[in-house]
């Protein structure tokens, strides 16, 4: 899944294999957890320049999503 992330200032492209466990509605507005600090590589052909964190048990995959609102571009600590 090709995603549009905005990373506080900046949107950045992510390519993510989470197809199977969510759809794109599901994450329109979602704040989630990003690694920006990744060289950028192409993936199935897109280029992807941050990369999802999240956590993957069996078949499913959970991305990691602070708990509380915070503004985009805010530092995992």
């Amino acid at each position: 899944m090709k995603l549009m992330i905005d990373i506080g200032g900046a949107i950045k492209t992510s390519v993510a294999a989470i197809g199977d466990n969510y759809r794109p509605d599901q994450l329109s507005s979602k704040l989630v957890a990003v690694v920006t600090n990744l060289k950028p590589r192409k993936v199935f052909g897109v280029e992807s320049e941050v990369m999802i964190l999240a956590a993957l048990d069996d078949s499913i995959t959970s991305i990691l999503q602070p708990d509380k609102q915070v503004s985009a571009g805010s530092k995992v600590t």
